[in-house]
Formats: C-alpha cells, sequence, structure tokens
C-alpha cells in the first residue's frame, strides 16, 4: 500500500539511510514486499522514492546506466542536502545469468561492478578506457559487505557486468565471458548506480535475481517471476546485514 505523504509522516525504520535503487517498478516493487507495512512515497527533484516503514528508501531508477546514475544521484543529492545521506546504495533487480555459474532463480551478489563494454575497439580488439588512459570501468563494493550478503542469502560472489545492449547470442555470451571470465550475471544499471554513488562517496552494493541465461534471446525460457520472487526472499534474508551496516556507519 502506498501512503501520500501527508499520511506516511511517523514512520520510522532502522534503514532509512539506505537506498535500494532498480530499474523498474516491479522490481522495486518486489523489494518492497520483503518490508511489511505501508509505503510512502516522496517526490524529489529528479527522481520518487518510496520510503517503506520497516526498510530502505526505494527507488526505481530506470533502465540503463545513464538514466539509473542520473536518478540515483539525485535522490543521494537531495537526502544529503537534508541532513540524512544514505549510508550504502544496492542496486537490485533481475538479470542474466552466465551458465552454468548462475542458473535461473540464482541470486548473485557483486563483488566488482564492471562496465562491460565502456571503451574502444582496435585491430588488436577491445580495450577499457582504463587502458586509454582515463575514466574507470569497476566500482568494488566493500569485501566484507558483499562477503556477508552472499552468506546470508546463499547468493554467489563475482562480477556483474553493466551493459547498455542486453546479449542476445552465443558468440556475444561468449565474447563477453572471456572478456571477463569471473562474470556471473549481466544488468543493465549496476555501473550508472554505482558512479553515482562514487561520486558522493558512498558505498555500493549490487544484489541480482537471475531470469535468463545470458545467451540467445529466447523470451519463452525467463523465468521473470522467479526471479522477482528469489528478489523478495533474498531482501527478507540481507536486512539483517543491511541494518547492521547502517548502525555501524552511524
Amino acid at each position: 500500500m502506498v501512503l501520500p505523504p501527508e499520511e506516511g509522516r511517523g514512520l520510522t525504520t532502522s534503514l532509512t539511510r539506505v537506498l535500494v535503487a532498480t530499474a523498474v517498478p516491479a522490481e522495486r516493487d518486489a523489494v518492497a514486499e520483503a518490508f511489511p507495512g505501508p509505503v510512502r512515497e516522496r517526490t524529489l527533484p529528479g527522481a520518487v522514492v518510496h520510503r517503506t516503514a520497516d526498510g530502505p528508501d526505494l527507488l526505481a531508477a530506470g533502465v540503463g546506466p545513464a538514466l539509473a546514475a542520473a536518478s540515483t544521484a539525485a535522490a543521494l543529492t537531495a537526502a544529503a542536502l537534508d541532513g540524512r545521506p544514505y549510508a550504502l546504495v544496492v542496486c537490485a533487480g533481475i538479470g542474466g545469468g552466465f551458465a552454468p555459474d548462475a542458473p535461473l532463480g540464482s541470486l548473485v551478489v557483486a563483488d566488482a561492478i564492471t562496465a562491460a563494454d565502456l571503451g574502444a575497439e582496435t585491430a588488436e580488439g577491445f580495450l577499457p578506457v582504463t587502458e586509454l588512459g582515463f575514466g574507470t570501468v569497476t566500482h568494488r563494493p566493500p569485501a566484507s559487505l558483499a562477503a556477508a550478503a552472499a552468506a546470508a542469502t546463499g547468493a554467489r560472489t563475482g562480477t556483474v557486468l553493466t551493459v547498455s545492449t542486453v546479449t542476445g547470442t552465443a558468440a556475444r555470451a561468449d565474447t563477453l565471458r572471456a572478456r571477463h571470465p569471473r562474470a556471473l550475471a549481466e544488468g543493465m544499471e549496476g555501473f550508472g548506480v554505482a558512479e553515482a554513488a562514487a561520486a558522493q562517496g558512498v558505498p555500493v552494493l549490487e544484489i541480482r535475481a537471475v531470469s535468463n541465461p545470458v545467451g540467445p534471446r529466447d523470451r519463452a525460457a525467463w523465468r521473470i517471476g522467479d526471479a522477482l520472487a528469489a528478489l523478495t526472499d533474498g531482501f527478507g534474508k540481507l536486512a539483517p546485514v543491511l541494518e547492521s551496516w547502517n548502525q555501524h556507519d552511524q
């Protein structure tokens, strides 16, 4: 249930300084289901944040790294100006998993959030922007937090790739895996969310529920409902980890 702002006054939560950024409302709502109780909607310049009664703030940041970065930056800035900056940003949602390491319905926690295709194609092959002498291609969540999140949820840890184009062929999947041997999953927002968080000195975590294999595009084989359910279940188990982190940072 979403309450208008005036009805939501007085809600308190131990996780108000944790922001969970998803791509779309369906993912945001799946996370919200892990935290029973009313939800208050707050409209900010450039973002709409949903505040749960017993959990973190939720943001449907939009699809793709650019919009996700812009929306996350707006929410982070508004919170900082309000005197209650976020202590942690979690990028969450469903995504593709690299078989056989990340099967359908499983959870993946990123120990590295990497822009898979940010760079240049050359005659010698692909070069990430770091090898061109500028930028960054990887953000690393706090190691202890990623490990605790994986242990609590039963997730595997590895690299989660951020792509602007969802992989749809076996050849592309093979190319990505060869370029990023530790990759377990791909999504479209993690690197953008991480860039926004890093710009304001806020740590970031990414968790993905696998809805489809990375490879040939076959919508009939996707298990979106199962992945959203896994996301809800995962956040139910993740809550104590987030609360501990939030309290440690107070």
